[in-house]
């Protein structure tokens, strides 16, 4: 680490800090301003202060001031913060904190932070259940940040400052996790943040020539597998986010899906330095066997299983995208790619398993956590087909034995084999709720005709796996996933196919849940009976019609209206499981 600091007159510090942890030259620039005179002063490089020096440049470098003060008095510090610059960090103080007034600064941040949280509204009458709710609502706001100045300037992709007036610039995409179900969330509760969430993709992809996977500060880590602002961008567009330019995405996204490993070796951006378990290695590795043989071959390449699903997904966005465009050739290319999927299933097993050339690899145990599958074994990812669930229930056999096996997963073992991963966590039998390949797995119920099981399960998720404790997620949160599951499940719905702009229903905690949407427009979830144990879904009405569909489509919230719910504490298998009323997604 680097940096420099100055310390002006006697009640301001500015200075930068350089570090090089998760990425390379992280820069913070800042201004430093007191409400009050200091006495004395210093800086220092290690431990070593000089009084009266005001000026160091170097490592471990530091200062300190010492004050006057009488009994109870309060010394007021503001700090701005840029990547850009001190005279950017100076700007933004002065935009954003320009007085040093503690309770006025306090009320507009509780204003401010209540403006967000009620754009979601719920009523209950437990209050534990709303701390966690609205927990979550605040953890799922965290990330990702306005990474430019107020004055429009950030720092871009290719090291070099630019300039953004149409649109906010951000950083801190944890897209491996966020794709999932906090992206879908915004784009329901946060559009406009969401369109300036893409316009910082294209932006990065124009100044470094790849769109983002798991970037930070203006680096790309490569931590995590899959091209993930794919299906970030295809359910967007779908669900009618405008304010970029869908051509230039597609290309973009086709560059994510094409580029070889040779580019990406030498990629012109710095790599970050390696960390435990994290390089680019872990992104890139793999590409070119998916595309030369449909799937990734096990002992030449790490994480192959998990790989292929996610490559096979993105895959499926990009065709969707291409459909939305009318670009049959495109659309034609990636719908194949995304049947990929079944190169790793294995008939005799029903397991999504890693082989090498025409072979399935033996030894083999499905509790096994290896090398072969991302932080998890194929439990947890052999369900992992979002976008094609039909095929995937007909290489099982059917609806029925695909129910059996999402039985099996719930209820077997949680014993857990091979590698220590402390993502492997929050088990119900091998369903892992604290990582987030297994996140869409409960809903499956809803395709196989089976939503009773889908109500129950994820009651018990949020009742077993959430609280309002300092302990109160059984993983990590990941940017906002942990937290954007849970809204959209005690809400009672969930993005399974991000891009098919279908949600399954759950099974709400809360008597009244009101979507206060940017178009001016309330979607609300209602529930009568609720509580005690009354899980599960009696019967439905949809602004007063009756509804049997396990499913709502992305217009049904976003044109408004009321969905209520007639809880039972008995299952009633007959509403939403007709083949008419399940939700499906398919590879046609």
């Amino acid at each position: 680490n680097k940096g420099e600091i100055s310390i002006n007159g006697n009640t301001e510090i500015t200075g930068f800090r350089i570090s090089t942890r998760w990425t390379s030259k992280q820069m913070v620039y800042f201004v430093i301003q007191f409400s009050k005179p200091f006495k004395k002063f210093g800086v220092a490089n290690g431990n070593h202060a000089k009084e009266n020096s005001r000026n160091k440049t170097g490592k471990n470098t530091k200062s300190y001031v010492q004050f006057d003060t009488e009994a109870g008095e309060m010394i007021y510090v503001r700090v701005g913060i840029s990547a850009v610059s001190v005279d950017g960090a100076r700007k933004n103080l002065e935009a954003e904190q320009p007085a040093f007034d503690f309770e006025k600064t306090r009320a507009a941040t509780v204003a401010l932070w209540n403006k967000e949280l009620e754009k979601i509204e719920v009523d209950t009458d437990d209050e534990k259940d709303k701390r966690i709710f609205y927990t979550a609502m605040y953890h799922a706001k965290l990330a990702p940040n306005i990474y430019q100045d107020v004055d429009g300037r950030y720092l871009g992709r290719d090291r070099k400052i630019h300039e953004s007036n149409a649109f906010n610039y951000y950083t801190v995409f944890s897209l491996w996790d966020t794709y999932r179900a906090l992206n879908p969330l915004f784009s329901i509760i946060d559009r406009q943040r969401t369109s300036d969430f893409i316009q910082t993709f294209l932006k990065q992809y124009e100044q470094a020539g790849l769109l983002p996977i798991w970037e930070l500060a203006a680096y790309e880590t490569f931590c995590m597998i899959g091209y993930h602002s794919i299906p970030v961008i295809t359910d967007a567009y779908m669900k009618g986010i405008t304010g970029f330019d869908p051509n230039k995405a597609l290309e973009a996204m086709r560059h994510s899906a094409e580029i070889s490993e040779k580019q990406l070796k030498s990629y012109k951006i710095h790599r970050p330095p390696i960390i435990v378990g994290v390089s680019y290695i872990r992104y890139s590795a793999g590409m070119d066997d998916y595309r030369k043989y449909g799937y990734i071959r096990k002992g030449f390449i790490n994480n192959s299983v998990s790989k292929t699903l996610e490559f096979a997904y993105d895959d499926w966005c990009i065709a969707q995208m291409a459909k939305k465009l009318n670009n049959t050739e495109v659309y034609n290319t990636y719908i194949k790619r995304a049947a990929n999927y079944k190169n790793h299933f294995d008939a005799s097993t029903g397991f999504m398993r890693y082989r090498n050339k025409r072979k399935f690899i033996t030894p083999f145990s499905p509790t096994k956590v290896s090398q072969n599958y991302t932080e998890g074994n194929a439990w947890q990812w052999s369900f992992y087909v979002p976008h094609d669930l039909t095929g995937h229930m007909k290489l099982l056999g059917g609806k029925e034995k695909m129910g059996i096996f999402l039985d099996s997963l719930f209820t077997t073992s949680s014993s857990i084999k091979g590698m220590i991963h402390q993502d492997v966590s929050g088990l119900i039998g091998q369903y892992a709720h604290g990582n987030e390949p297994s996140h869409q797995i409960a809903y499956e119920y809803d395709y196989v005709g089976q939503p009773w099981k889908t109500q129950s399960m994820v009651r018990r998720i949020m009742n077993e796996l959430y609280n309002d404790k300092p302990d109160g997620l059984s993983g990590n949160e990941d940017c906002g996933q942990m937290s954007a599951w849970y809204i959209f499940s005690s809400v009672g719905f969930y993005p399974v196919c991000p891009g098919s702009n279908q949600y399954a229903i759950g099974s709400p905690i809360f008597n009244k849940a009101m979507l206060h949407l940017e178009n001016g427009k309330t979607f609300t979830v209602q529930t009568t009976g609720n509580g005690n144990g009354n899980v599960y879904i009696k019967s439905a009405t949809l602004n007063g019609i009756d509804y049997t569909k396990s499913y709502l489509m992305h217009e049904d919230i976003a044109n408004g209206g009321v969905l209520e719910l007639v809880m039972s504490n008995e299952p009633n298998k007959n509403w939403g499981s007709s083949d008419s009323d399940v939700p499906k997604t398919s590879i046609d």
